[in-house]
C-alpha cells in the first residue's frame, strides 16, 4: 500500500557530464550518495566520515543529481495511480485520495470494483491506531473491504447502519463487523436490524432495543469510519432498491443525486429527503461529520456524479476510487470548500427539501 522508493546510485564514466569529473571525484560522490540515500546517514555524519564540511557534502550530493550519478525512482504498486491520487486530493481538499486502475473490462458497467475494497483494507491498516473505534456502514464496497482485511491494530468495531435485508445479515454488514473485529482482536458491536423500516415509529422503537442502543452509544466514539456511496439508480444504491416506485419518484423530484448510509444528497452536497432518515437505522449525518476520519469507497463512471455530491457534503475526509471515476471527478468543478473543513452546505442559507 505504501509508496516504495528505489534509489539507484552509480558512478559511471560514460556520459558527457560525468566525464567532467575525475575518477576520485566520481568514487567519492557515489560513496557519499550511497551513505545519504541508501543508508540514511545525515550530511553531518558523512562529513565527519570523509573529513570535509557538511556544505561540501551538500554540494557533492547536488552535483551527483545534476550529473545523473544518482537516479531516484519513486515507484508505487502498478494498480495505484499516484498522479491522479494527488490531483484528486487537491481538487476536493481531501486528506487522502487513493486511485486504483479500473478493470480492463466492464469498467462502465461494474460499480465499485472489488480491488477498491482490497486497497481500502490496506488504507485502514494505516489509519486505524490501537484503541480506536472503527465504524462500518453497509455497502458492497465495505463488505469487500472487510473480507480483504489482514491487519488491524486492536480496536473496537461498530456497525453504523442496519442491513439491506435482515435475512442476509451473515453475508452483509454484520459479517463485515465480525470480520474486522476478528482481525483486530477487538470487540464487535453489530446491528441486527434492517436499514429501512416501514415508518418512523417502528424505527424509533428498534433504536431503543438493547443491542441496537448499545451500538448507537458508540457512534460518538468512532474515530475512523468506512462508508459506501450510491447513485440514485437501480442496482447502484441499495436504498433506492428498497423503496417503492412512488417513493423513488418522490425523492428524485427533490433532486437527489447520491445516497450514503441512507442520507440523500443533491449535486451540491446538500441533504434532501430528510424524512427518509426517520425511517432508517443509521448513523446521523451530524455524528458522521464529527468523526475525525471518514473514508468513502466508491468507483466506476456511473457513480462519479454521486461521489462528487458526497464530497461536497463535508461528511467525507478521504476517498478510495478508480481511474474511471477519478477522471470524471477531476473534470468536474472543484469542491467550493475543502472537504477537510467538514462544512455543511445546508448552513450556507440554502434550505433542503423534504
Amino acid at each position: 500500500m505504501n509508496s516504495s522508493e528505489e534509489i539507484a546510485v552509480s558512478a559511471r564514466s560514460a556520459g558527457r557530464s560525468a566525464l567532467r569529473m575525475g575518477p576520485a571525484e566520481l568514487v567519492q560522490a557515489a560513496a557519499m550518495a550511497r551513505r545519504f540515500y541508501l543508508e540514511g546517514k545525515s550530511k553531518i555524519q558523512i562529513a565527519e566520515e570523509f573529513g570535509v564540511s557538511r556544505f561540501k557534502v551538500a554540494r557533492v550530493l547536488e552535483t551527483a543529481l545534476e550529473r545523473d550519478l544518482v537516479r531516484i525512482e519513486i515507484r508505487v504498486p502498478a494498480e495505484l495511480d499516484a498522479e491522479r491520487s494527488d490531483a484528486l486530493r487537491a481538487h476536493y481538499g481531501l486528506r487522502h485520495a487513493v486511485v486504483v486502475e479500473s478493470p480492463a473490462e466492464g469498467a462502465d458497467e461494474s460499480p465499485d470494483p472489488e480491488n477498491l475494497g482490497e486497497v481500502a483494507a490496506d488504507l485502514l491498516g494505516e489509519l486505524v491506531d490501537e484503541g480506536d473505534v472503527l465504524g462500518l456502514a453497509w455497502g458492497r464496497s465495505t463488505i469487500h473491504m472487510a473480507a480483504a482485511l489482514d491487519r488491524l491494530p486492536p480496536c473496537t468495531v461498530v456497525q453504523l447502519t442496519g442491513v439491506y435485508d435482515a435475512g442476509t445479515a451473515e453475508r452483509g454488514s454484520v459479517e463485515a463487523v465480525r470480520r474486522a473485529a476478528q482481525v483486530s482482536g477487538g470487540e464487535a458491536h453489530p446491528i441486527y436490524a434492517p436499514m429501512l423500516l416501514p415508518d418512523p415509529a417502528t424505527a424509533a422503537a428498534l433504536r431503543h432495543q438493547t443491542g441496537i442502543a448499545r451500538a448507537f452509544e458508540y457512534f460518538d466514539k468512532v474515530t475512523v469510519a468506512c462508508v459506501s456511496i450510491g447513485s440514485w439508480e437501480p442496482g447502484i444504491s441499495t436504498v433506492h432498491d428498497m423503496l417503492s416506485d412512488e417513493e423513488r419518484a418522490h425523492y428524485a423530484s427533490l433532486g437527489v443525486a447520491a445516497e450514503m448510509s441512507a442520507h440523500l444528497f443533491d449535486t451540491h452536497g446538500r441533504r434532501v429527503g430528510r424524512d427518509l432518515g426517520e425511517r432508517c437505522i443509521t448513523v446521523e449525518a451530524d455524528r458522521l461529520r464529527r468523526i475525525p476520519e471518514v473514508v468513502a469507497i466508491a468507483g466506476g463512471p456511473r457513480k462519479a456524479e454521486a461521489i462528487a455530491a458526497v464530497l461536497r457534503s463535508g461528511l467525507v475526509t478521504s476517498l478510495v476510487t478508480d481511474t474511471a471515476a477519478a477522471d470524471l471527478l477531476l473534470a468536474a468543478s472543484p469542491n467550493p470548500r475543502p472537504a477537510l473543513e467538514r462544512a455543511d452546505p445546508d448552513d450556507q442559507g440554502i434550505a433542503s427539501g423534504r
